[in-house]
């Protein structure tokens, strides 16, 4: 991919991997350049999204992004907080953060999965004002489904490894087939 190719995608906007009901809806905090560039999620060669999601027995082999839409077989579903391309999550503002989590919780509403995961800590505390989050099952819902904040998967990450996050994902998919987060 080109410099020119990437500086193109910035503002860019990735459609959604979703179907009604699913088990989990995957939420990422916005997509990279190279999403933006290729229409696929979580697409930069450093983002541990779809390793992690194999590791933790979501799928029962290792998906390229390419392969996105597969994931509506086994109940998964891909959206963002904020749709716009970005080099960084740290170009986004809060106000952005905040919309974007009002159109999630809608967005939820209608689909109805039984699960949202929101992919980034500190994007689920901005977008939902949960100031004192943490990793793991939520006290409350958004639009009628639980919630579960995981670890970012983007290899500027360094607090989670691929084997650490992917112990944390096979607690959230422990949580969708037993039905309680208590027994992940």
């Amino acid at each position: 991919m080109t410099p020119e190719e990437l500086r193109a995608a910035r503002d860019r906007t990735v459609p959604d991997v979703v179907a009604d009901g699913l088990r989990v809806l995957f939420c990422g905090i916005n997509p990279s350049l190279t999403t933006g560039a290729t229409g696929h999620h979580f697409a930069h060669p450093g983002n541990r999204f779809w390793p992690v999601l194999h590791r933790s027995g979501f799928t029962p082999r290792l998906l390229s992004p390419t392969a996105q839409t597969e994931l509506l077989r086994y109940g998964l579903g891909i959206t963002n907080v904020v749709a716009r391309a970005t080099a960084r999550a740290d170009e986004l503002s809060a106000e952005e953060f905040r919309e974007g989590g009002r159109i999630l919780a809608a967005k939820v509403e209608r689909l109805r999965p039984e699960w949202l995961a929101v992919v980034g800590v500190t994007a689920y505390r901005t977008a939902f004002g949960m100031r004192t989050a943490r990793i793991g099952p939520q006290d409350h819902t958004v639009g009628g489904a639980r919630v579960w904040a995981l670890p970012n998967p983007s290899g500027l990450n360094a607090h989670w490894t691929t084997p650490t996050m992917a112990e944390e994902y096979g607690r959230l998919r422990a949580a969708v087939e037993h039905g309680d987060p208590t027994t992940a």
